[in-house]
């Protein structure tokens, strides 16, 4: 029979669950005799059983329970078999709670042993009944559900938790893919949802865009941004990730979901397929994607691609798999717009009208996060229909000078990029389009930048005169704001965790990155970079699930509230003020809300700031550097005393956003007047 104790945990899951640092659980091994003896990892990094690791800190009062989230995912961290063979087994239980509610409460009134004989045969009705056959999602045998048992029950206790199948399944899968960031390549949501949104704008008029297939699935993130399809398809050459995507669409919908492991562009699982649209996020610069064995492919309709061009094999194969009119949308790295190897297929592109538009996205929207990516807009050309005489270029770039990663305000790029097909572009520095006869030079390059009108950066005299007014009055205010350093004699003081706060009720923790937009949308995000930045909520919220399935709530933060980014090793909190109020907590982003008549929030926001305090509540990982927010310290405090250190904190922030504003400012000032000296709009002085 079965036992929890198959789990195992770090030292550094062990912190996380009783909300103390690494250095404390050094110290309860060397000086407990009971403390639970190693079952596995290596003399420097031994692993425990969870079980055993649960019951004595409850013994010993370090833990009255564990959060069941934690739970759960240190039983998928510590699957026998790996976590990506957990989320599969776990995905399978969820969706046949999600298919047959009633099947699983009979089922989970066995003993384990039973129930993980039982399970592969049900698991085998339930998959073949959603996903048909040949499916990338392998039943497990009962060699791998009985270890499994336990995670399997947490796991639909978890679901009942979070409000649905999906919302435990995206939870679980969120977090091993926040654990692996190099492991995967992810297209980020809010680009996810622009490229369906421009790929049902991009089809014939009263058409809906019911059938989608992504050729490069990877885990699901394109097809799952695609509203009410009726149909999905999906492969991929990681028969891990088809399985997962496979899952993750079923638990998200009620489409028709066929997935299929293998090389799409060597073995294409869809040959007879026609949907309404495709989206897809290929792998770039690929040397080995099978140049020398398909050289006579009928797929090469606009020609054979050279060995170094497999992004227009994949743009090929794309529109090779569209219905007549149907629209698809690649995400391209740049160089495909103009590598004189393959000007010849873009000249044939855009002389059938197959290309409508390259939108240039800036540097931060996709991984590989340092290079601008492009989006290729193309329509299957119809028999019957004439070639469109102009290409749409789109340039967002200008609209966000200072984009990175996870910090690019999304609705407005949003809207710019869907304006512009729409013809509402207006600005030459946004969207222009070109006629295709100028395009088809001996070069046929497509970088939107070419054909675009660069935006000064200050506009004419009088307004670059009005940007040096604001600048010397912020000046100003920053003087008056500075503040001066006045020397404490340093003297001990009692310190508490913002853990052991949260267990006495003082605050209440919650963790961003869920939930889904209602049918009116209208509810912004606040982003990590809009917390670091200081900026307004820029994100906006994935779209819901289709009729009658749940909408899963965001957290909306309060005034009040004091939000911190868990990813990056940065020292920095911010306060929500009343602006900033209603909007959703984004992802990496954690909300500590204070109960008023225990703590002042500016008191709360300025110790969480500090250095060292970041420092010894990190965890420093080869890919990332996170922070455990249960483990930062704050001082003891009476109320009133908190108050006096919080209204020092407000100043100083007051002071910050001064500082940052100043800097906006003259740079746009410097870079205007470079400007127009240059283009002769402004005279020397």
């Amino acid at each position: 029979m079965p036992e929890e104790s198959t789990a195992e945990v770090t030292a550094a899951g062990i912190a996380r669950l009783a909300g103390v640092g690494r250095a404390a659980v050094s110290n309860w091994r060397r000086r407990h005799a009971d403390f639970p003896k190693p079952v596995g990892g290596t003399e420097t990094s031994p692993s425990f059983s969870l079980a055993d690791i649960e019951q004595w800190l409850r013994d010993q009062g370090k833990l009255a329970e564990v959060p069941l989230r934690e739970r759960v995912w240190q039983q998928l961290a510590g699957h026998p078999s790996g976590t990506v063979a957990g989320l599969v087994h776990t995905g399978c239980v969820l969706l046949l709670l999600r298919a047959r509610p009633g099947a699983w409460t009979e089922l989970a009134a066995l003993p384990d042993d039973r129930l993980g004989e039982l399970l592969p045969g049900v698991f085998e009705e339930v998959l073949t009944a959603r996903f048909g056959l040949p499916r990338s999602v392998h039943t497990p045998t009962p060699a791998d559900t009985l270890p499994a048992v336990p995670l399997l029950r947490a796991a639909v206790e978890l679901a009942v938790e979070l409000g649905g199948a999906r919302q435990a399944f995206e939870f679980l899968l969120g977090r091993h893919l926040d654990a692996n960031p190099r492991q995967y390549t992810l297209t980020p949501p809010p680009l996810a949802e622009l490229m369906a949104a421009l790929a049902a704008a991009a089809a014939p008029e009263g058409r809906p865009v019911a059938t989608v297939l992504d050729p490069a699935s990877g885990t699901g993130g394109l097809l799952r941004a695609v509203p009410h399809p009726t149909a999905l398809y999906a492969q991929d050459a990681d028969p891990d990730l088809a399985a997962l995507s496979a899952l993750r669409l079923a638990l998200h919908g009620d489409a028709d979901i066929r997935a299929a492991t293998g090389d799409t562009l060597r073995a294409d699982a869809f040959p007879t397929l026609n949907v309404d649209a495709v989206l897809c996020h290929p792998p770039f610069n690929e040397r080995t994607w099978g140049h020398d064995e398909l050289a006579y492919d009928p797929r090469w309709e606009y020609g054979f691609p050279a060995r170094t061009e497999s992004e227009l094999a994949w743009v090929q194969h794309a529109l090779a798999r569209l219905r007549d009119g149907g629209a698809a949308v690649l995400l391209m790295p740049p160089a495909v717009a103009s590598r004189r190897s393959g000007r010849r297929i873009r000249a044939d592109l855009l002389r059938r009208g197959a290309l409508r538009a390259v939108v240039a996205l800036p540097a931060g929207a996709a991984p590989p996060y340092g290079i601008p990516l492009h989006l290729w807009v193309l329509v299957r050309p119809g028999a019957d229909q004439r070639p469109p005489a102009e290409t749409l270029f789109v340039d967002t770039a200008g609209l966000v000078p200072d984009a990175g990663r996870d910090r690019l305000p999304w609705t407005t790029l949003r809207n710019a990029v869907l304006d512009a097909w729409a013809g509402r572009g207006g600005e030459e520095s946004v969207a222009r389009a070109v006629p295709v006869i100028e395009l088809l030079d001996d070069e046929v390059d497509l970088a939107p930048a070419r054909y675009l009108t660069a935006p000064a950066a200050g506009g004419t005299a009088p307004e670059l005169a009005a940007v040096r007014d604001r600048l010397d009055e912020t000046l100003r205010r920053t003087q008056g704001l500075t503040p001066t350093p006045v020397p404490a004699r340093p003297a001990p003081r009692p310190l508490t965790t913002v853990g052991e706060l949260a267990r006495t009720g003082a605050l209440q923790l919650r963790t961003g990155g869920s939930g889904t937009a209602p049918a009116g949308g209208g509810v912004p995000v606040l982003t990590e970079h809009d917390v670091l930045s200081g900026g307004a909520p820029s994100g906006t919220l994935p779209a819901g699930g289709g009729p009658g399935e749940e909408r899963e709530e965001p957290v909306l933060v309060a005034e009040g509230d004091v939000v911190v980014p868990v990813l990056g090793g940065g020292a920095v909190a911010r306060v929500v003020d009343a602006a900033t109020a209603g909007a959703a907590l984004g992802r990496n982003l954690q909300l500590l809300r204070p109960e008023s008549a225990a703590l002042d929030p500016w008191f709360l926001a300025g110790f969480l700031r500090g250095t060292a305090n970041n420092r010894q509540a990190s965890s420093f990982a080869s890919t990332a550097t996170r922070l455990d927010v249960r483990r930062l310290q704050l001082p003891r405090l009476p109320l009133a005393d908190q108050r006096r250190h919080g209204a020092h904190f407000k100043s100083l922030a007051e002071f910050e956003e001064a500082l940052r504003l100043a800097a906006r400012l003259g740079e746009q000032l410097v870079q205007g007047l470079y400007d127009g000296l240059a283009d002769g709009s402004v005279e020397p002085a």
